[in-house]
């Protein structure tokens, strides 16, 4: 009995010397590996390695990244349904992407909403519709009268759901809008000001533009007003019932054991809300970690579902 109390006490003693241990029932049996939806070097892909990173330095567990792009996550996620539920394999990918895929061709994809456990949220992209500052018009409603006015506006996007609700907008009021599709908001920026555009979605580059004065918000996306602009109000509180919020999300194939999920989820938590994701966040996205839990996050995939079929029936697609 002394020699196991011994050892137990030795055990002990290793775990909480190991900075950052994880004292957890479960613990993973080789390299946990992040799949990524996208490409290295973007948003996804960067918050992807800060998470990874936290794990490790907090739990003592291999976290690998691995990129695997193509259809705004739809190829990863694809793979990743069919891969064993021993918590060794997670996947990053973005919401609204994959929710669009699945409203719009679910019955030729191998997964649904409900394929997979579902572990935190990292992140919501703060998308908002901003104009040069000197534009004669601060809100939807003036931008639709402006572009009835005047034979059109051009309004830059770079994501489905900003098109969607745009195209939603032209079908139910005769708005007008041109949309230019465009590969990164960074190119919208610029074409707003530069004079190319009347208007354009932002989804976190645009904030330093708003602070700078050179550039002014119209509407949020999300269905609650944003931090760094709390005068702006929603398209939802301005008399338009669209709202879009891409939450960056991770998930495992579906069948996890519960003590397997619980401690990915906990680990998950632990890395999204330290100090170096908040930093992290606030430097990539002028936003915060947003970490909506397992369930949370669960509600968020497959209630969203039918919100985006929705805005896709709106918008006439």
């Amino acid at each position: 009995m002394k020699i196991i109390n011994t050892l137990k006490a030795a055990v002990c003693a290793a775990a909480v010397a190991l900075p950052g241990a994880a004292l957890a029932d479960w613990q993973p049996d080789g390299p946990i590996t992040l799949q990524v939806g996208f490409g290295a070097g973007g948003s996804t892909d960067t918050l992807a390695r800060a998470v990874a990173a936290e794990m490790e330095e907090n739990t003592g567990w291999d976290v690998v990244v691995e990129n695997k792009p193509g259809g705004g996550g739809i190829a990863m996620f694809s793979q990743l349904v069919n891969a064993r539920p021993d918590g060794l394999t997670m996947g990053m990918g973005v919401t609204i992407p994959t929710l669009i895929n699945l409203a719009e061709r679910g019955e030729t994809l191998p997964f649904k909403a409900d394929s997979f456990d579902y572990l935190a949220t990292v992140a919501v992209a703060p998308l908002a519709v901003v104009a040069p500052a000197d534009a004669p018009y601060d809100n939807i409603a003036e931008l639709i009268a402006y572009s009835k006015e005047n034979g059109g506006a051009l309004v830059g996007f770079d994501g489905g759901e900003m098109r969607l609700m745009m195209q939603a907008i032209n079908n139910t009021e005769g708005a007008g809008f041109e949309l230019v599709n465009y590969q990164s908001g960074a190119e919208i920026i610029q074409g707003l000001l530069g004079g190319q555009l009347q208007a354009g979605w932002g989804a976190g580059a645009h904030i330093q533009y708003i602070e700078s004065d050179d550039l002014k918000m119209l509407a949020v996306a999300t269905q609650t007003r944003q931090a760094y602009a709390p005068d702006t109000t929603s398209f939802i509180e301005q008399g338009f019932p669209y709202s879009a919020e891409p939450y960056f999300y991770i998930a495992a194939p579906k069948g996890l054991d519960p003590e397997a999920r619980d401690a990915l989820a906990s680990a998950l938590d632990a890395a999204i809300t330290s100090d170096a994701l908040t930093e992290l966040v606030g430097n990539v996205m002028q936003t915060t970690p947003t970490n909506l839990g397992a369930d949370g996050t669960e509600a968020k995939l497959v209630n969203g579902l039918s919100e985006i079929t929705s805005l896709i029936e709106a918008a006439g697609n």
